[in-house]
């Protein structure tokens, strides 16, 4: 039996120079195979992407893929590249790796939400769990009496209860990004039951693990089970308050001290180990340390922020192909073996839609909200393959029942998506329901104004909030509804599960009365919305980039918003400049301006108003309206003799009239078609009527400046850079502006907005580019419109 034991390996070579082959060592081979498994799963996940499935489905696919199952069958490749003397340092790496990913789970679950989740959760929770348990201690008698004969009769029976009633919590919050329901009731509901589903089944698998082993003594059960509640206990007295008192010694904005990172790493470890000495398995106790640290503060976000790329994205994926190297597909054959994974399936299936269903239906849930949930629960992932590779190792399981358990795990979350999308689809596009107001130019100003204000983060919320008093107009704060929505991109990261759990605390959509955080926020839009009588709604949109403006028109659309407010994808410097730290928003604020059905607002903020939100009463601002002709300079002026109404703004309307040669002759098409001659005309209808209004109002004034080339347009420009807020069109018509979209760096802004952003042109005003909503039917209705 000698020359089937393999001779251990060297760590490091000394090179195909020196006649060493470096796959026959440790760590060039550990490199060859991370590197094949990144561009396996990851090319994957590319390919699975337009099918909406989350990134476990590529990882589990890639590791069956890499192993016996696929590629395995060829043993020239199987021994060159996961030979067997390398699978204990693969297995190593990647345990460590689940030690730190059952970590960030464990801080991805707040105890304190699960506590409030309320009847109705529980009980969905509940149904979730029992039903899939008892069909899981069924169909087990049967794989014993076929394909299992001989293991231990009741840590089998346990192992195959939870593998079926399990729900993977991360895996769901993925797919409920990915749908759009993070932030409907379906979604608050599956996250809630999914995640007592998961302390459940942590508790249940922590008692399988007791029940089975090679001393098959109840007495040696009965103590790990002991020991292991013992650890919890300690850990439930020590844990908590050594973490407070790190929480209070980390300030929001401020770095972590090394000293702490490093503690709490050391910490997880070492529970592990505790764990496994007791026998249960080192995961346990990462899991155990993750669920106790405080949510609050600052420290559990940086905790993630460290630990989360390297694990999620370098040492998971070695788990999955870990699980890969021992399932071998082929070993399902035969009608009893397919017919086994067919019952499997459907057992695991059954148990959760139909357990969930009914309790959902009990709780007065509508039938497709409750058949949605059962779908939802359905989904498994990485935690269905941690126990399946716990029951593997514990020989609880055999090569068949395992190949058969991680095809069921496969099947049950691939269809989870289809699924729900064919019974539940909320977040639909609606019709064009032709709402009146869908931009701020109309036929009666005193009707109610509602815009939808985006913002990625709080930094440039005072000056949001200045933009809105100024939006105000009159006293009369009922004109104004004010829907603020935060921006928040979901990722693969198990911090995103965090983020999740922050937009949706007590009820509140982006912040959070207890998190000291978020106070500031919450101090600035409460304050607005008490000091100016605003009606301020609050709301989140959690998707990923390429969905986010799918979330903002559709809002718009719901809520009736004459015009959304974006913020520019570009953030000021201290030295007056712009810098682009997320290109990628970029790419929201164009799909917006391209799908939206109101009117869009692009915000360049230079600190309008300065640092801090400023009362109504100490408003004074200076607003430069820049009008060249167009729909888009129309929207302009509207916005800018709205703000005018306000006690504490001047706005200055600067009318460029381009002084042609009379030998010229100009042909302007505008670029939805219209004849210029229809463009002129409304723009002199509007300004005559704007004229008329003005002629009291010391606060507004109205100038006409020729020019006749791009730098005296500038010149004159600089006149007025000492002012507070440019408001100007996004396609503004005529000469001067063709000339001038021949420099633009930013098609988003257009050429006023390019310009008045550039480096060459020196002002500190903030910059508000407007795109006005048009098309011919509104065009049409609108001088019909029904008055409010």
């Amino acid at each position: 039996m000698e020359h089937l034991c393999p001779s251990p390996m060297k760590a490091t070579s000394n090179g195909i120079f020196q006649g060493d082959n470096p796959l026959d060592f440790a760590l060039p081979l550990a490199i060859l195979q991370i590197c094949l498994v990144l561009v396996v799963t990851r090319g994957l996940a590319f390919f699975l992407r337009p099918l909406r499935q989350p990134r476990v489905i590529a990882e589990i696919i890639g590791g069956v893929l890499l192993g016996p199952s696929a590629l395995g069958r060829n043993k020239g490749y199987l021994n060159a590249i996961f030979p067997p003397k390398s699978i204990t340092v693969l297995d190593t790496l990647a345990n460590i790796g689940l030690l730190f990913f059952l970590f960030l789970a464990g801080l991805e679950l707040d105890v304190k939400s699960l506590c409030q989740s309320g009847k109705k959760v529980l009980a969905i929770a509940v149904a979730g769990i029992s039903l899939p348990f008892a069909l899981g201690i069924g169909s087990s008698f049967i794989l014993r009496e076929t394909i299992a004969k001989g293991v231990d009769a009741t840590s089998f029976l346990v192992f195959m209860g939870v593998a079926l009633s399990i729900t993977a919590f991360p895996v769901l919050a993925r797919i409920l990004a990915e749908l759009k329901l993070l932030t409907t009731n379906v979604g608050r509901m599956a996250m809630s039951a999914a995640a007592v589903n998961d302390v459940a089944a942590w508790i249940l698998l922590a008692l399988a693990i007791a029940l089975s082993g090679d001393n098959l003594s109840p007495v040696v059960s009965l103590w790990v089970f002991l020991c292991g509640c013992g650890f919890v206990i300690c850990a439930s007295l020590i844990v908590p308050p050594v973490f407070k008192w790190i929480s209070r010694h980390c300030h929001e904005g401020e770095p972590v001290d090394e000293i702490y990172i490093c503690g709490t790493l050391a910490a997880v470890l070492a529970a592990g180990l505790v764990t496994d000495i007791i026998g249960i398995h080192a995961m346990f106790g990462a899991f155990v340390i993750g669920v106790l640290v405080p949510k609050e503060g600052p420290f559990a976000g940086v905790l993630v922020e460290k630990v989360e790329d390297l694990v999620s994205g370098l040492f998971l994926p070695l788990y999955f192909v870990s699980s890969g190297l021992k399932t071998n597909v082929a070993t399902i054959q035969g009608i009893q073996s397919w017919g086994l994974l067919v019952l499997v399936i459907f057992t695991a299936c059954f148990g959760k839609i139909v357990g969930t269903f009914i309790v959902s239906l009990l709780w007065k849930i509508p039938k497709n909200e409750a058949l949605a949930l059962g779908f939802l629960m359905n989904s498994k992932g990485l935690v269905e393959l941690i126990v399946l590779n716990i029951g593997k190792d514990r020989k609880v399981l055999n090569d068949q029942t395992f190949a058969i358990m991680v095809m069921m795990a496969l099947v049950t979350t691939f269809i989870t998506t289809p699924l729900v999308l064919a019974v539940y689809k909320p977040a639909e596009k609606l019709s064009k329901s032709d709402y009146k107001h869908r931009r701020i130019e109309r036929k009666n100003p005193n009707t109610q104004l509602r815009i939808l204000t985006c913002f990625r983060s709080s930094r440039n919320i005072p000056s949001i909030i200045n933009l809105l008093e100024a939006s105000r107009g009159t006293e009369r704060g009922e004109r104004l509804c004010v829907y603020a929505m935060h921006l928040m991109e979901f990722s693969e990261r198990p911090s995103a599960i965090l983020m999740v759990h922050k937009a949706r605390h007590n009820g509140l959509p982006f912040w959070n009365k207890g998190q000291h955080s978020a106070n500031h926020v919450v101090v600035a839009f409460e304050a607005f919305q008490q000091l100016s009588q605003v009606s301020v709604r609050s709301m989140t949109s959690i998707s990923s980039l390429s969905d986010m403006h799918g979330d903002i028109c559709i809002t718009a659309e719901k809520k009736n918003i004459a015009i959304i407010i974006l913020p520019y994808h570009k953030n000021l410097r201290l030295d007056g400049s712009f810098e682009s730290t997320r290109p990628d928003f970029h790419l929201v604020n164009k799909r917006v301006l391209e799908h939206a059905s109101c009117s869009v607002g692009i915000f360049v903020d230079r600190g309008l108003g300065g640092s801090a939100q400023i009362s109504a009463s100490n408003v004074s601002f200076s607003i430069t309206v820049l009008f060249f002709g167009g729909h888009d300079d129309l929207e302009a002026l509207a916005y800018g003799v709205r703000m005018a109404e306000h006690p504490g703004v001047e706005l200055n309307v600067v009318r460029f009239l381009v002084e042609l040669d009379s030998s010229e002759e100009i042909v302007r098409i505008d670029t939805e078609g219209t004849p210029a001659a229809t463009v002129v005309s409304a723009d002199e209808e509007f300004l005559a009527a704007f004229r008329t209004s003005i002629s009291e109002d010391g606060s507004v004034k109205y100038e006409e400046k020729n020019v006749r080339d791009v730098s005296e347009t500038i010149t004159i420009l600089r006149d007025y850079s000492r002012c507070s807020l440019f408001l100007v069109g996004r396609t503004p018509n005529g000469v001067v502006a063709l000339a001038l979209s021949q420099r633009i760096d930013c098609p988003e802004l257009g050429p006023m907005g390019s310009l008045l952003t550039s480096p060459e042109f020196s002002t500190t005003a903030s910059v508000l580019v407007v795109q006005q909503y048009y098309d011919n039917l509104y065009a049409n209705s609108s001088h019909q419109m029904v008055e409010d």
